[in-house]
């Protein structure tokens, strides 16, 4: 006779052995397949932040190959001083001339410049046909002598102007200063009105527009 409670031992031993092995097979698989998962999480996450700086980066290249330093926007700091005139309901012919004789840019950099700004009166103030004539394109570097005329390559408050003082300007020409009870007059006919700091130097608003020197 067969000892079939012997059997039925060792098979039930067998099942649970290889139940046992299974499970833990199966612990290991899903181990494996979770750390799987995160890998992959984690990676995608990263994918996604490399592809987001790369985006940005690309914007800001494509910007900087469209334009300089005026193309940046920035609300938090402090204005150049193309941006202050451009906030001046007063400059707006001073503004116009500057695009005109592609100087915006120039402008924008760091410098230090100290601007000296002539009010639209100013402008109106000239001659008929003057301002017309000079926004023409073939009059670009008139224009573009007479604007650096009133533009000089560092930083200028008025109170450091001294009477009888000259000023280089940017076209190679200079300005004269005069000072009497603390009014500082440009070439004997231009009034410092208000001064503007701004981030790349000094704006100083004039009531007349500066005319260089007729060249010999």
């Amino acid at each position: 006779m067969s000892d079939t409670t012997g059997d039925a031992k060792c098979t039930a031993a067998g099942f649970i052995k290889n139940f046992t092995i299974k499970t833990i097979n199966m612990k290991k698989v899903i181990k494996i397949f979770s750390l799987a998962l995160v890998t992959g999480i984690f990676s995608c996450n990263n994918n996604a932040t490399e592809d987001a700086t790369n985006t940005t980066a690309t914007v800001s290249t494509e910007q900087a190959a469209t334009g300089g330093q005026e193309n940046v926007q920035d609300d938090e700091s402090e204005k150049n001083v193309v941006k202050v005139a451009i906030g001046s309901k007063d400059h707006t012919t001073l503004v116009a001339a500057i695009k005109q004789a592609d100087l915006v840019t120039s402008l924008s950099n760091a410098g230090p410049f100290t601007v000296f700004a002539p009010t639209n009166a100013a402008f109106d103030a000239l001659p008929a046909g003057t301002v017309e004539g000079l926004m023409k394109d073939d009059k670009k570097e008139d224009l573009q002598n007479i604007l650096q005329y009133h533009v000089a390559v560092s930083t200028m408050k008025a109170e450091t102007f001294t009477d009888g003082q000259t000023i280089g300007m940017v076209n190679g020409d200079n300005v004269t200063v005069n000072v009497k009870d603390g009014k500082v007059t440009l070439n004997g006919n231009a009034h410092i009105v208000a001064s503007i700091p701004a981030s790349n130097g000094i704006i100083h608003v004039i009531d007349a527009v500066l005319l260089p020197p007729a060249k010999k």
